[in-house]
């Protein structure tokens, strides 16, 4: 698959993605606004190649005689922030997000919406075949004091007496999260909070475990009231309760989805393909309208607009809020509206309490090739559809499949070589038992 994919642009650093790749992509994102001269903010992680690449975007810029601006270091939510309260006619985050090191990327948004799908692949056939030498420095209007300001200002309570373990993974939230929180009265614990694009103590992915086990004993070391993980850029939060449990995205939904609607009786409540049941039915029962949709942050939020949506989330810890906020993901003010509502009650495990128990999977990545993923998830669907009629199945994301006791999900990723699946069940026993059905399905498609 081309670095071009579905949300952003995204690739090795150092092959797939250089200095030159970075500077005639400016020049084309200037040419794709049209005439003019336009002015582009230009936000980076710390991953090592963040700060060439912006350097370079912006040259390539400035050389269409239009103008860049130095966001600097900050997390993606930054640039979202900048783009809904500066006069910028595109912003740019240069950015791997949860990607290993060796990566990087560029997230796109034009005016307030992101760049994907088909317009992202029309920007591809816009970059510039020519070779030009040039470098201009752009002026600076680092955004993270203006960001962390609103965020400060977005909620009118006081966290002193709720313990907090944060855990940046050495990315983007690293200064920033704890910042925020301690002016909030929280009492912070910083874990992994040093700016290091070489992450060298895990990756900062909280929806794989194994990334979130020094959070976890941390918490318990100090007896937190809970741990707060962030991805590399920001934009996906990870969290784990008292006990050391790890919550997620769909988990947290609930909450989120009952404190919204309080205020917002009615409301429509997003969610994607891989979230759990008990979050669409506990959505309506607080008198919510449930609405199921496709993985993927561009995605979600070109729904949220088009239905009014007052939050939506995924299970890999996008959360994004309309009610109150400007309806992107920020990792960072999902961490205060969580912190909020455990002002009520600082004891995370008990707000969980009546929800019904299931049994299930995390995230399971199957590697798998660019060129194949979609071929094999599209075998799946016609499989299903000619052998077992009588089951439910839904397409829009991938094959998500429905028994009257669980639901098993295989969907190719618009971000990585992988198919990835979750499975879900009312026992141990019948969790493993959908597993092995659908995994046998896929294993005859070519599903490793």
């Amino acid at each position: 698959m081309s670095i071009f994919r579905e949300y952003d642009i995204r690739g090795l650093a150092g092959s797939e993605l250089n200095n030159d790749f970075a500077f005639q992509l400016g020049r084309a994102l200037c040419r794709f606004l049209g005439p003019g001269p336009h002015t582009l903010g230009i936000g980076r992680d710390c991953r090592l190649t963040s700060d060439a690449y912006a350097v370079a975007l912006a040259s390539g810029i400035f050389y269409e005689k239009s103008e860049a601006i130095d966001l600097g270091m900050c997390p993606t939510p930054g640039t979202y922030f900048a783009a809904w309260t500066r006069p910028y006619d595109a912003t740019v985050m240069v950015t791997g997000s949860h990607n290993p090191a060796e990566y990087n990327g560029f997230k796109i948004s034009l005016g307030k919406q992101s760049l994907y799908g088909a317009e992202l692949q029309r920007l591809q056939t816009m970059l510039p075949s020519d070779t030009v030498i040039f470098s201009h420095p752009a002026p600076q209007d680092f955004i993270t004091q203006a960001y962390e300001n609103y965020l400060i200002a977005s909620t009118p309570l006081n966290f002193t007496g709720l313990r907090v373990v944060v855990d940046a993974g050495n990315g983007a939230a690293s200064l920033a999260a704890p910042r925020v929180l301690t002016r909030l009265g929280a009492d912070v614990i910083p874990l992994f909070c040093e700016p290091d694009g070489r992450f060298p103590n895990h990756h900062p992915d909280p929806t794989v475990p194994e990334n979130m086990q020094a959070l976890i004993k941390a918490v318990k070391e100090h007896k937190a009231h809970c741990g707060i993980a962030f991805d590399g850029d920001a934009d996906r939060i990870g969290v784990v309760d008292e006990t050391g449990r790890i919550l997620y995205g769909d988990e947290l939904m609930i909450l989120f989805a009952r404190h919204v609607l309080k205020q917002n009786p009615g409301a429509t409540i997003m969610s994607e393909v891989k979230s759990s049941m008990t979050l669409y039915d506990a959505i309506q029962q607080a008198g919510g309208n449930a609405l199921m949709w496709k993985t993927g942050h561009s995605l979600i939020k070109a729904k949220m607009k088009e239905t009014g949506a007052l939050l939506a989330g995924e299970m890999s810890g996008h959360i994004f809020f309309a009610d109150r906020s400007f309806g992107y993901d920020d990792a960072l003010y999902a961490a205060i509206r969580l912190l909020e509502i455990m002002t009520d009650n600082p004891i995370l495990s008990r707000h969980f309490d009546g929800i019904p128990k299931t049994f299930s999977t995390p995230e399971i990545r199957v590697d798998c090739a660019d060129d194949k993923k979609f071929i094999i998830v599209e075998k799946l669907q016609a499989l299903v559809r000619t052998e077992h009629p009588e089951l439910t199945m839904l397409t829009i994301d991938g094959a998500r499949i429905s028994f009257p006791d669980g639901w098993g999900l295989v969907r190719a990723s618009n971000t990585q070589p992988v198919i990835v699946m979750r499975f879900e069940a009312l026992s141990a026993a019948r969790l493993n038992e959908i597993e092995h059905f659908v995994r046998a399905l896929g294993a005859r498609c070519g599903l490793a």
